[in-house]
């Protein structure tokens, strides 16, 4: 049975993340390194965005923006994304970029194969998989148990859930310098409905219609409020380049628990999808940078995971979205109504002071977040 230092079982963005981290540190290359996944993730899967003011993956981004759009039935707002750059990045270029400096490192390796279990026995531990068995030091697992949050009641499940097109328009009737951001002019059936555009020419974008909500829709649904919305852009012929689709679990279940001394929980097994928003790339950088520094100071996963402020804040949200749904349009249009867009990027990023806090928190409809915390209290 071979031996490894450290086994991911699955090799999505957190584990790779997580690995590349590594590489970079310099710091393991006297570590034998095995990553399992059934996915040779060899082609453009979906498509991540997140603002940023550090260049990260600036050689791999697809596109760049300094403003962005944020509408709804009552007012249209271009934001000032500045000091931040708002970035898509494709996951075939991710991919490919990790893979490459994977291939350097003689130290690593990859098998093709499905994870069945995985247990800590005793100072090691085993990963079985479909047609053979690993022992290792410490396991950084990402295979999401969704039954963990759907088996219990006191952290609610708000589900992002979206279809994407990426359209190439005979009408250049796009703005190649702006992406829409939210747009809330789209029928809200109930439910936190918005359009999301990300234009790449005059001609070309990426528009997701995506819900935050408990449930997921057919897909036809999807596709046909992004034909309505092609329309509504005057746009008469078109051709449908790519198509993706996604959900993404938001809720502030404490993943970490789950965590022993030598099994971590990572990605969205681990809770590494930002609980409020559901942005996951560069939330998934940020704790693949702590878990790397963690991991050259201390050896018990159970210490790894340190609870914030910002958690609470996160729960209140869901809370909301989760017994309210109708309320999401309102809560974000408050937030950027003011234009107030990096003041609030910091504060998704979990940067802000208290005072800081306190200037984004005023903006929303306080009401609901005073229920909600009374309720929480309760």
């Amino acid at each position: 049975m071979n031996h490894y230092h450290y086994i991911f079982t699955g090799n999505g963005l957190s584990a790779l993340l997580t690995l590349f981290e590594m590489i970079q540190s310099g710091q393991f290359s006297d570590k034998k390194i095995l990553l399992i996944d059934a996915d040779t993730k060899n082609k453009n899967d979906r498509t991540w965005c997140f603002w940023d003011s550090e260049n990260w993956f600036d050689e791999i981004s697809t596109k760049k923006w300094n403003l962005a759009w944020f509408k709804n039935n009552h007012f249209t707002n271009q934001l000032n994304l500045k000091p931040y750059e708002y970035k898509m990045l494709r996951s075939a270029d991710f991919y490919k970029l990790i893979f490459d400096e994977i291939a350097k490192h003689q130290n690593i390796e990859i098998i093709q194969d499905t994870v069945t279990d995985f247990s800590e026995l005793g100072n090691h531990c085993v990963v079985k998989t479909k047609s053979k068995s690993f022992t290792c030091t410490q396991i950084f697992n990402s295979i999401y148990n969704p039954e963990l949050v759907k088996s219990q009641t006191k952290f609610p499940l708000v589900q992002q859930h979206f279809v994407g097109w990426f359209i190439k328009s005979k009408q250049a009737v796009f703005t190649e310098n702006c992406p829409t951001f939210m747009d809330f002019s789209v029928e809200q059936k109930g439910n936190t409905r918005f359009m999301y555009v990300l234009p790449t020419s005059p001609k070309e974008a990426l528009l997701e219609y995506t819900l935050f909500s408990k449930d997921v829709l057919p897909k036809n649904e999807y596709e046909t409020e992004i034909e309505n919305y092609i329309q509504q852009l005057g746009i008469t012929e078109f051709e449908i380049v790519e198509k993706e689709q996604g959900n993404i679990p938001m809720t502030c279940f404490p993943f970490w628990k789950n965590n022993s001394k030598n099994i971590i929980n990572i990605g969205s097994a681990g809770g590494w999808s930002k609980a409020s928003t559901g942005y996951t790339f560069k939330n998934s950088v940020k704790k693949a940078k702590k878990l790397v520094a963690f991991l050259k100071t201390g050896n018990d996963f159970t210490n790894f995971h340190k609870i914030n402020k910002f958690w609470l804040y996160d729960l209140l949200l869901i809370d909301i979205l989760y017994l309210t749904n109708q309320h999401g349009s309102a809560i974000f249009s408050s937030m950027f109504k003011t234009g107030k867009a990096a003041l609030i990027f910091k504060f998704l990023d979990e940067e802000t002071s208290f005072w800081e806090d306190l200037q984004v928190i005023w903006m929303c409809p306080k009401g609901l977040f005073i229920k909600a915390l009374l309720k929480r209290i309760l």
